[in-house]
């Protein structure tokens, strides 16, 4: 995969609803939903009432995490 083609799919889905499944350590597996609020070079924000958590590109390619676009 591509670097260039992960960021511009994420900014097409800028403003726009998200849900993250983020894999960690030990098995243990974080989800986030939210809004992407933010497209920076390395990474991009997503915000929700609670928190605002940032994601790398790499992230995605590795699959490290698995985006969901609503």
């Amino acid at each position: 995969m591509n670097p260039n083609f992960i960021k511009e799919e994420v900014e097409k889905h800028l403003n726009k609803n998200v849900e993250i499944k983020a894999y960690g350590m030990r098995n243990k597996v974080n989800y986030y939903s939210g809004t992407i609020t933010a497209i920076y070079p390395n990474i991009f924000t997503i915000k929700s009432p609670n928190y605002e958590k940032s994601f790398s590109y790499a992230d995605i390619i590795t699959g490290d995490i698995k985006v969901k676009y609503e």
